[in-house]
């Protein structure tokens, strides 16, 4: 009997240390993964900010550039608008200016007109394209045109002696068709006004021997000339037949 009792204390004793055995390796086996749990939980949650915060980067990124090509879109257009309107008013007054090697020409009663004033505008070497500084010096001159009566003007363009002869002529074209462009443009001259007149090397007035000298042949002179007679149109025509012509008397002094 009495070894009876010790088998089943001994079984019974192994059991419990089995069982306790079993619940050490199981909070053992809790205690080392619940914190790789927690981790993984942790890094899904940010990867899943971050993501967020990605595509919301992503959509103001896009919505910025929407933005910058729509306004970069309308101001090309803008541009394009104003380059062909200016394109336009260029050709016009190019269309309708009258183009003659002299006045005497083209303005029948030319001895009725009188230079009132004048303006010289000189251009870079090889150039056709107003300064700032030319630019100041017409604004100047087309102050007075507002109280001008009958008038005409007389643009002519030169060049220096470099280079070919037609080359010089076309070039003393462009430069005097860049201040009709200008005048017109800015002061809504009537293009019928102006009389353009392209001499390229062939009248110069200073030597062409001198750097300072070739520099004022590159010139576009501007002559303002009013019909002191007040017979004849804007455009430089008698008046129609029929129409009494008033007595003219010569004046004693020319405007300047």
């Amino acid at each position: 009997m009495t070894s009876q009792r010790f088998g089943f204390a001994l079984a019974a004793a192994a059991l419990l240390a089995l069982g306790v055995t079993g619940c050490a390796t199981k909070n053992y086996v809790h205690t080392q993964t619940g914190p790789l749990i927690d981790h993984t939980d942790q890094l899904d949650q940010k990867t899943a900010d971050n993501n967020r915060q990605i595509h919301n980067v992503d959509e103001r990124a896009q919505a910025g550039i929407t933005k910058a090509q729509s306004a970069a879109d309308s101001a090309n257009q803008n541009a394009q608008n104003a380059s062909q309107q200016a394109t336009s008013a260029d050709a016009a007054a190019n269309d309708v200016a009258h183009r003659a090697d002299t006045l005497d020409s083209v303005v029948k009663g030319l001895d009725n007109y009188r230079e009132v004033s004048n303006v010289s505008v000189t251009f870079g070497f090889n150039k056709s394209v107003l300064t700032a500084d030319d630019q100041g010096q017409l604004d100047q001159f087309a102050g007075q045109l507002g109280s001008a009566k009958s008038y005409i003007l007389e643009v002519t363009g030169g060049t220096d002696s470099v280079g070919p002869a037609q080359y010089n002529y076309d070039l003393s074209q462009r430069r005097a068709d860049a201040v009709v462009q200008y005048l017109a443009a800015k002061y809504n001259i009537a293009p019928r006004r102006f009389y353009l007149i392209g001499i390229g090397k062939d009248q110069y007035v200073a030597s062409n021997d001198t750097a300072a000298g070739r520099k004022e042949n590159r010139r576009v002179e501007v002559r303002l000339l009013s019909n002191m007679g007040g017979n004849s149109t804007a455009s430089g025509q008698s008046a129609p037949t029929g129409q009494a012509n008033p007595p003219q008397q010569a004046p004693t002094t020319v405007p300047q």
